[in-house]
């Protein structure tokens, strides 16, 4: 891991950038944060289960943003692959897909809610 000092625009962030297995590019974008503003504290608190009963197969963030859209429903099925949450972070829109097959047993979160790299967005059974 590097840590790195960048200043974009006025705003300086402190940057660790991640090597890649084999030396490739990092597969998520890195976290920054404002140096010069203090940390405020999360926007809100991890939801409960939407339909009240959680699955198996977790569906994480894959980097910090908000939450843009909800691509899938609770009780819909899902092939690996399928987008089930889009997230915006640095003005791009990244889809958070299903890591296997299965259903949608509960959407944990909103659009517009704040997520943190590794928040769990959605279970499926």
């Amino acid at each position: 891991m590097k840590n790195y000092t960048i200043t974009v625009n006025g705003n300086v962030y402190d940057v660790v950038v991640e090597e890649g297995a084999g030396g490739a590019a990092p597969a998520a974008a890195p976290k920054a944060a404002p140096k010069a503003a203090p940390k405020a504290a999360p926007a809100a608190a991890p939801k409960a289960a939407a339909s009240g009963a959680a699955g198996s197969v977790k569906i994480e963030a894959g980097a910090a943003g908000k939450v843009f859209s909800i691509d899938a429903k609770v009780g819909q099925a899902v092939k690996t692959g399928d987008t089930v949450v889009t997230i915006e972070a640095m003005k791009m829109e990244i889809p958070v897909v299903a890591p296997s097959d299965g259903t949608v047993a509960s959407i944990d979160v909103s659009v517009g809610d704040a997520v943190e790299a590794g928040a769990v967005l959605a279970t499926l059974n």
